[in-house]
């Protein structure tokens, strides 16, 4: 599935270089600091055991690599992709007495990595910004190891009425938010668009089970607000 969006040229590495330096202090301010028990979630979702490899695709400045070591006392190794170099060079500067971490450019849709390679595979708020995503999950098949977990964190649908009445509104107040913070607002307004025209969490799981993925499921959090969606390579 292509994403209208994503496929302007060099509308989504527009957005980044725009944002790399104020990254991590932006999605606190949008997300109230929430963000950071969303992505421990994940981790307790994943349960990893040490001495594994895990791949996290899109990874801005290294956030999950980072609580995957801490999880497994820094016996595990964490591969870092992003498609932006800046990003990279943020991460690289905060986790830079971690050893075991890489940081290579790379795209979800195509991965400079062997096939059956990691034991897990992690994208946050990244699958969103891909231009096709089916290809991405395709993708991370590939490269998974047979028995291997896949494990997304992304924006989704709230089904509460009333809640999303309230998160409607305040996300109009996020792209004032990026120019007081960042001096811009047209990345957060990509922002917005782009969480309101992604999929649902049903739709993801079914494009989850067409690129090969087994048990796949979900899990909402804050309502709904994001979800986090799994499978296994079998």
């Amino acid at each position: 599935m292509k994403q209208f969006l994503q496929n302007q040229k060099g509308l989504v590495q527009n957005v980044f270089n725009n944002v790399y330096d104020k990254y991590d202090l932006m999605n606190d301010f949008m997300s109230l600091g929430i963000h950071r028990s969303w992505k421990k979630t994940l981790l307790n979702m994943m349960s990893p055991s040490s001495n594994k490899k895990l791949i996290d695709v899109a990874c801005g400045t290294g956030d999950i690599g980072k609580l995957f070591l801490n999880s497994v006392n820094s016996r595990g190794k964490v591969f870092n992709v992003d498609p932006n170099k800046n990003m990279l060079e943020q991460g690289k500067k905060r986790l830079d007495y971690l050893n075991n971490v890489s940081w290579s450019i790379g795209n979800a849709e195509k991965l400079n990595f062997k096939s059956n390679e990691f034991d897990y595979y992690t994208i946050s708020f990244g699958l969103r910004n891909t231009k096709n995503i089916n290809k991405s999950l395709k993708e991370a098949v590939r490269v998974l190891k047979p028995g291997g977990r896949f494990l997304c964190l992304e924006f989704s649908k709230i089904n509460n009425s009333n809640l999303n009445f309230i998160y409607k509104n305040y996300s109009k107040l996020i792209p004032k938010i990026g120019k007081f913070v960042v001096g811009k607002s047209e990345p957060y307004e990509y922002l917005i668009k782009s969480i309101d025209k992604f999929v649902n969490q049903d739709q993801l799981i079914n494009m989850m089970k067409e690129s090969g993925l087994k048990n796949c499921k979900y899990r909402n959090l804050s309502g709904g607000v994001v979800a986090i969606h799994s499978g296994w390579k079998v």
